[in-house]
C-alpha cells in the first residue's frame, strides 16, 4: 500500500511539473484565440478589440485571433461568457468600464468580477465630454450650471442606456452640481446624439468617439470635457476640464481591459500583457486609437496587478454613484 501511494504522489508531482510547463509553447500554432467582446460589431469597443488584436497577433507569433461579439444585458451576457470559458488562455475577454459598474447594477449577476478573471491589463482611456443641443441657451458651463438651476424639473439629460458610459457619466453630473434632471434612456448613443441635435433633449455627457465629429462640425455645444487635463485633439483642445470648472474630483472616462478566465496558467497570462504592453507601442495602434480620441494607457494599470487595484478602486466608486441614485438594471 505504501508503494501505491509513493508511485501515486510521484505520478501527481510529475503531473504539476507537466502542466508548469505546458503552457510554455503558448500559442501553439494553428490554433485560434478568441476575443470576447460584450458589445455589438461596430461600436468603441469593438473597433479596440479589433485594433488590438490585428497588434497582438504579430506579437503571438501571427496567432489568428478572431472577435466574438457577445452582446446584451449591458454586457453581462459576454463577460459571464468569458467566465464560464476554458482557462488555457485561447479564450480572452475585452471590457470598457462595466466591469466596474456591473457589480453595483445588477444585484445578482451569475460570476464574479474580481474572483472569477485573471487581469491582464488596462489599454486605453477614452475621454467623455459634456455637450448640450444647439439651441441651448447657455453658451458656457458657467452658464449651463445657471440655466440648470433656473429649470428644475425641466432638464432632460439623454443617455445611451442604463448602465452606459453616458448614464454613469450623467448621473456623476447631476451628482456634483446637486440638480435633479430628467434621464431619458435611448438605446445607444447614435440616437441619443441624433435628438440632441435635433434639439429634442437638453444635454449628454458621452464619450469621444462618439461626441467628436458633432463637435468639430458645430452641430452641438460643447461645453468641458471629464479628464483632468485638456485634450490635444484638435476638435477638443480648447475644452476646459470639467474640475477646473469647479467640478472636484470630476474625471470619468471609459477604459478597457483585457481579461482571462480564472485559472488560466500565470504563463500564459504573462504572454498575453507582454503581448498587449508591446501593442501599446505599436505605431499603427496608437495612430488608430488617437483616430477615436482614445489615450493610450502607460501607467501601473497595465500591469495585471495595477488592472485589478484600479478595478476594485472604480467598482467603490461607481457604487457610491449608482446606490446613491438608486437605479439598478435588475
Amino acid at each position: 500500500m505504501k508503494t501505491f501511494f509513493k508511485i501515486a504522489t510521484v505520478a501527481l508531482a510529475a503531473a504539476a511539473a507537466m502542466s508548469s510547463h505546458a503552457d510554455s509553447n503558448y500559442p501553439v500554432a494553428g490554433k485560434t484565440i478568441t476575443i470576447i467582446v460584450p458589445f455589438t460589431a461596430g461600436g468603441p469597443t469593438d473597433k479596440v478589440a479589433r485594433d488590438l488584436a490585428e497588434s497582438m497577433r504579430k506579437q503571438l507569433g501571427n496567432a489568428t485571433i478572431v472577435i466574438d461579439n457577445a452582446d446584451g444585458a449591458g454586457s453581462t451576457i459576454g463577460i459571464g461568457k468569458a467566465a464560464r470559458a476554458k482557462n488555457d488562455g485561447y479564450t480572452l475577454l475585452l471590457t470598457h468600464i462595466a466591469m466596474s459598474t456591473i457589480p453595483t447594477l445588477y444585484r445578482k449577476l451569475p460570476f464574479n468580477v474580481l474572483n472569477d478573471f485573471e487581469y491582464a491589463g488596462i489599454i486605453n482611456d477614452v475621454p467623455m465630454t459634456l455637450i448640450g443641443r444647439p439651441t441651448l441657451p447657455a453658451k458656457n458651463f458657467a452658464e449651463v450650471k445657471d440655466w440648470v438651476s433656473k429649470n428644475q424639473g425641466k432638464v432632460n439629460l439623454a443617455n445611451a442606456g442604463v448602465g452606459s458610459a453616458s448614464h454613469l457619466c450623467g448621473l456623476m453630473f447631476q451628482s456634483a452640481l446637486q440638480q435633479d434632471m430628467t434621464p431619458v434612456p435611448y438605446k445607444g448613443a447614435a440616437p441619443a446624439i441624433a435628438d440632441l441635435m435635433g434639439n429634442q433633449v437638453d444635454l449628454l455627457c458621452d464619450q469621444t468617439t462618439n461626441t467628436t465629429s458633432q463637435i468639430a462640425a458645430k452641430k452641438v455645444q460643447a461645453y468641458g470635457v471629464t479628464t483632468t487635463k485638456q485634450l490635444t485633439t484638435p476638435a477638443l483642445k480648447d475644452l476646459p476640464t470639467l474640475q477646473s470648472l469647479g467640478l472636484k474630483d470630476f474625471n470619468v472616462t471609459i477604459w478597457h481591459g483585457l481579461y482571462a478566465p480564472k485559472g488560466t496558467p500565470a504563463d500564459v497570462v504573462a504572454k498575453v500583457n507582454a503581448a498587449m504592453k508591446t501593442s501599446l507601442k505599436d505605431p499603427e495602434f496608437i495612430k488608430r486609437q488617437e483616430a477615436l480620441g482614445a489615450v493610450i494607457a502607460s501607467d501601473d494599470r497595465i500591469n495585471p496587478a495595477g488592472h485589478k487595484k484600479f478595478v476594485e478602486s472604480e467598482i467603490a466608486k461607481w457604487g457610491q454613484v449608482i446606490k446613491a441614485a438608486g437605479i439598478y438594471a435588475d
